[in-house]
């Protein structure tokens, strides 16, 4: 009986070190909401949305991103790297779906949102430390350019409401589980052959990895070239095995295949 106590007292603390750890933002609203609308296709490689219904909900989406504009700058500095991390993936993908139904269902990509002499991701859109910024000062200023997180699978992750994009997750991301979910996510998009893929000796591969390319030669896992990188998913990418020595020493043509553009909606 006082073996069986231990154990149940051990659990109890090993439960509330995990909720813990992952109470300094709640992200239950946002998490619900990625689960009622979000579908997984396409063999698990990619996702659509049902923005119809994040629309009829979002009420519940602006209050999650009213809570997560009330975070102090002084308390984001006080949270572990990966807190940091999965707070501002959740950020700017909720924000990109708050943006595509300003004008949703009257658009056909997130570009439209823009125009010939300004960008959707330039627009200032985002409630953070008390200050207004846009989906760019997200991603390329507190996460890229911070180099605080050094992760090329950020890219995987955050999302550009587009189908060239890899999937909006059907779940919101949290400290304790980051890695495993940006695992998951790069391992998910590159193994897709619609946007990643070896044949006949050349490698097509997303655009993400041009635009970003500096990103994925940063030294993360040790690699130093896209090559490097390539290398680390050879098997999602579908590289043969005696393809390998070539690869590392860039023999293999590494071609960019067009970004699909169009909005990743279910209807």
């Amino acid at each position: 009986m006082t073996s069986i106590r231990i154990l149940v007292a051990l659990f109890v603390i090993f439960t509330n070190t995990c909720f813990a750890q992952q109470s300094h933002f709640n992200y239950s609203t946002w998490n619900s909401l990625l689960q009622e609308s979000v579908v997984i296709v396409n063999a698990g490689h990619a996702s659509r949305v049902n923005y119809s219904l994040l629309l009829s909900k979002k009420d519940r989406l602006e209050d999650y991103l009213k809570q997560a504009a009330l975070v102090k700058e002084s308390e984001f500095n006080a949270w572990d790297k990966n807190e940091q991390l999965a707070f501002l993936i959740n950020l700017y993908n909720a924000s990109t779906v708050n943006l595509i139904l300003t004008k949703y269902p009257d658009l056909k990509s997130i570009k439209d949102l823009g125009s010939l002499f300004s960008s959707p991701w330039k627009k200032d859109v985002v409630h953070l430390f008390g200050k207004t910024i846009s989906l760019d000062d997200v991603e390329h200023g507190l996460i890229r350019g911070s180099h605080r997180y050094n992760d090329p699978r950020v890219h995987f992750a955050v999302n550009c409401a587009s189908i060239g994009c890899p999937m909006l997750r059907n779940e919101a991301y949290d400290a304790i589980h980051l890695d495993q979910q940006l695992e998951d996510q790069a391992r998910r998009f590159l193994s897709d052959p619609s946007r990643n893929r070896y044949q006949l000796g050349m490698l097509e591969v997303s655009p993400i990895f041009k635009w970003y390319s500096d990103d994925f030669k940063s030294g993360w896992r040790g690699a130093y070239s896209l090559n490097q990188f390539f290398a680390i998913y050879a098997k999602e990418l579908g590289i043969p095995r005696q393809q390998m020595n070539d690869l590392n020493n860039q023999k293999v043509e590494v071609n960019f295949l067009d970004y699909d553009w169009n909005l990743n909606s279910e209807n």
